[in-house]
């Protein structure tokens, strides 16, 4: 959500930087700026109804008093009318305000004046790289097939389970992905004062509209269903009508699968106010993560680069000001950079241009690592500071000092790192001619001191 009086006092610098996000985009205000007039005056018409029916109320009394009928009936009149008024403006408040929630709950954060034009990945900006991808003598495979010659990665097993984009690994490359998870959880906790955190998996609708998933990307996510007196009830899709007829009626919460522990690790504060001293706060999860990964048909339909369900350890931090955001971004960012480091995996930072960043955020870094079998950099993570954007939505605010008014927290979030593509990473980057994988050292600690993975 946004401050809907920063709007209203300076309606071109929205416009101008919702139209860098998307042409025309910015067109919006003055959507924003009609709803929100609509609204004021409902509220004026109602308080002046209001004021008009509280003082004829006061003399109706004395009318009736000193016998005088026809000034008493005038007056009941005058006071009928304020109550029809007074309902009249109530209702195009209500209706006002919603189509103006619905308007401000639906559009994307703003970008920072530092972030790059651009409206797709042609527009980020390269910023650093590290290591350097290896030189091969024999001709590189990709994971999946690296996995697959292994036996112990199944797309074909998992499809017969789950249907397309899902994987069941085994053996060692199932330790693997957990030790990944493990390596990454340690060092985020142990080194980088990260809190480590295992929330839930189903969320309701609330917790993703804080996140800004909802209402408007709901076709990326799964729905679980419909708490009903304390029963999860199935989909539409899934369940027959009377049970869907029975959750709507009664009023229950629909349950969705995370998209990334971002969401609850992020609503961790939500409706609250924390006292300045408990900031900045940092937390960090391991969890499954599902997407429907709608309009991405045909992209990485090969392989683990893109499946709807996934490991991921995410970063959440909790910060006071944009000042403290960015110095907080660049600490993150450097916090997933840290374990590509230690697997000794090339990778480059990429400041992503306005067009091309997710819907929360206002600045993001995305960190890509070197895939030899396609021979470029993919994404691996991408850490966002999201401003206030966040944190109105969940009403989540702090208190500078004591006694001083709250304001709104700023949040931020990141990959540290995608667990699955890191385990791609890893098997392109380490395999050998015999296609065997070497295992990095930092996790052999991990791998009960297991240094190569063979078939």
């Amino acid at each position: 959500m946004f401050d809907i009086r920063a709007i209203r006092e300076n309606p071109d610098a929205f416009r101008a930087a919702w139209n860098r996000k998307k042409p025309g985009l910015g067109d919006s205000v003055d959507e924003i700026l009609a709803h929100d007039a609509a609204v004021r005056t409902a509220v004026t018409d109602k308080q002046e109804a209001e004021k008009a029916r509280n003082e004829t109320s006061k003399l109706i009394g004395k009318a009736k008093a000193s016998g005088d009928e026809a000034e008493f009936e005038r007056l009941r009149k005058v006071v009928a009318d304020a109550k029809e008024t007074i309902e009249a403006a109530g209702e195009q408040e209500e209706a006002a305000r919603q189509l103006l929630d619905d308007l401000l709950y639906g559009l994307p954060n703003i970008p920072l004046d530092e972030v790059p034009d651009g409206q797709d990945e042609d527009g980020n900006v390269e910023q650093s790289r590290w290591g350097e991808p290896k030189a091969y003598d024999f001709e590189v495979k990709d994971h999946a097939d690296l996995g697959e010659a292994l036996g112990m990665m199944d797309f074909e097993t998992a499809a017969k389970m789950s249907g397309a984009r899902f994987v069941l690994l085994s053996g060692k490359l199932a330790r693997l992905e957990r030790a990944l998870a493990a390596f990454m959880l340690d060092v985020q906790t142990e080194e980088h004062g990260y809190t480590e955190c295992s929330p839930p998996l189903l969320v309701k609708d609330e917790a993703l509209k804080g996140t800004g998933q909802l209402p408007k990307f709901a076709e990326d996510l799964f729905e679980a269903g419909h708490d009903v007196d304390g029963q999860l009830r199935r989909v539409d899709s899934i369940g027959s009508a009377e049970v869907i007829i029975s959750a709507r009626q009664g009023g229950g919460n629909r349950k969705w699968l995370i998209p990334t522990a971002e969401v609850p690790l992020t609503n961790i504060v939500r409706e609250s106010i924390i006292e300045a001293d408990y900031l900045p706060r940092r937390y960090t999860a391991h969890t499954p993560c599902f997407r429907s990964e709608a309009g991405s048909a045909g992209r990485d339909t090969k392989g683990m680069i893109r499946l709807h369900q996934f490991n991921k350890v995410e970063l959440v931090s909790v910060v006071a000001n944009q000042e403290e955001g960015l110095k907080e971004l660049e600490r993150m960012t450097g916090c997933a950079e840290e374990i590509l480091k230690r697997l000794n995996l090339p990778f480059r930072r990429m400041l992503l241009c306005a067009g091309d960043m997710g819907a929360g955020a206002r600045k993001t870094y995305d960190l890509e690592v070197w895939l030899p079998s396609q021979d470029t950099y993919r994404e691996i993570s991408s850490c966002s500071y999201c401003g206030d954007y966040q944190a109105r939505r969940m009403n989540a605010r702090y208190r500078p000092e004591a006694g001083a008014k709250p304001e709104f927290v700023h949040t931020l979030n990141g990959s540290g790192l995608a667990v699955g593509r890191t385990l791609v990473a890893i098997l392109e980057n380490y395999q050998n001619a015999d296609g065997s994988i070497t295992v990095p050292e930092a996790l052999r600690g991990y791998m009960n001191g297991l240094e190569v993975i063979s078939a």
